[in-house]
């Protein structure tokens, strides 16, 4: 039986939340799916939807912590146990331990993989950036037979850049439309659950609370809108909870700033919504974007890499990651427009990113039948 690897540095915000459905596609061609990640599931057995066999490697995100050179070592260790037919490599950590263990094995026919969901370094990144990752990804795309980039500008670098036996360009890793079109919430009784007013205009945003998603800038935006029927609702756990609740407090809006932690309902979210705010400083191709979208939201957003791959001004307002002025004129923007063709505008822009399409384009790049 032919075998597939999918390596991502963490197994419940990476794997579970991006690939199951792409296991999923090559266990219907007759392949044995295997995962090594790190279990951030706070499980000790974890299961994997359409994954065979699973095994827990200790990755870091730093790619300088010195557990990475254990995680290399275990690595190394199942790749001699099994040989793979092809490994997808996934996140950076992940993606470095992956490609520089399986490099003896591409000469046994094994074909690597690598998706770059945003490179570190990019237009406006910080020096440090480009002097630690640039180089890095560089030389691993020598060990790397198909880069696949998720956004244009990345796919521009990669092409002129690094060095992979290809390059391609995927859209992303697909939203489900299905799910999206099935989908019917009470709005009403969905607003009671979080305790948000009937009548209140609920901002939404959808991701990690650390400093890179930047929900900060929105807090600071709402609170200089002074309008008291302005919610803000963020769905996410992160390492910066703590310090935005405080700052909600010190503001005066934390009766309207509302911390849901981790959901496994963010589309009926989006449907509750009113509005959807991504305030992040860097993105690759944002899963969180395209579902509001598909939900047909209109959007805030700044003005980076693979966010204008989704969002132009048809669909929604651009502002500064770092200016709560920009932040609160394009809040006010939406609430004094009629959203109606822009709701419309994304929901059907988004039809090109349905996980069908890229389902068929990754067959087509995987070379499967």
């Amino acid at each position: 039986m032919k075998k597939v690897l999918f390596v991502a540095t963490v197994l419940q915000k990476h794997i579970n939340v991006f690939h199951t459905p792409f296991l999923e596609l090559f266990q219907n061609e007759g392949y044995e799916t295997h995962v090594a990640s790190s279990n951030d599931t706070g499980c000790v057995d974890v299961s994997i939807s359409n994954c065979d066999v699973y095994t827990e490697i200790g990755f870091k995100r730093n790619p300088f912590h010195p557990s990475n050179f254990f995680a290399y070592l275990k690595m190394k260790k199942l790749l001699k146990h099994n040989f793979y037919d092809i490994i997808h490599c996934h996140t950076p950590v992940g993606a470095l331990v992956g490609r520089l263990a399986a490099r003896p094995y591409r000469k046994k026919g094994t074909k690597v993989y690598y998706t770059a969901h945003g490179f570190h370094f990019y237009k406006g990144a910080p020096v440090l950036n480009w002097l630690l990752y640039y180089p890095v990804e560089k030389i691993c795309s020598r060990f790397t037979d198909v880069l696949i980039t998720i956004n244009q500008e990345d796919y521009a670098l990669a092409t002129k850049k690094m060095k992979a036996r290809r390059v391609e360009y995927v859209p992303g890793v697909g939203v489900d439309l299905s799910k999206v079109e099935n989908l019917q919430v009470n709005r009403l009784l969905k607003r009671q659950e979080l305790g948000i007013p009937e009548e209140a205009f609920l901002v939404l945003s959808v991701g990690e609370l650390n400093d890179n998603k930047n929900h900060q800038v929105v807090i600071k935006a709402i609170a200089e809108l002074d309008d008291p029927t302005v919610h803000y609702a963020i769905a996410g756990d992160g390492d910066k909870k703590d310090f935005l609740i405080d700052l909600a407090k010190e503001l005066g809006v934390s009766e309207r700033v509302h911390f849901l932690g981790y959901r496994r309902d963010v589309l009926e979210l989006y449907r509750s919504s009113d509005l959807f705010a991504f305030p992040s400083f860097r993105e690759g191709l944002s899963v969180a974007l395209m579902e509001a979208m598909a939900c047909g939201m209109p959007v805030v957003c700044t003005k980076i890499r693979g966010n204008e791959d989704l969002i132009d001004t048809n669909g929604g307002v651009y502002f500064d990651p770092a200016s709560v002025s920009s932040c609160q004129k394009a809040l006010e923007a939406i609430m004094a427009s009629d959203t109606d063709a822009m709701k419309a505008y994304n929901t059907a822009k988004i039809k090109q990113f349905a996980l069908s399409n890229i389902l068929m384009e990754m067959r087509r790049i995987y070379d499967l039948p």
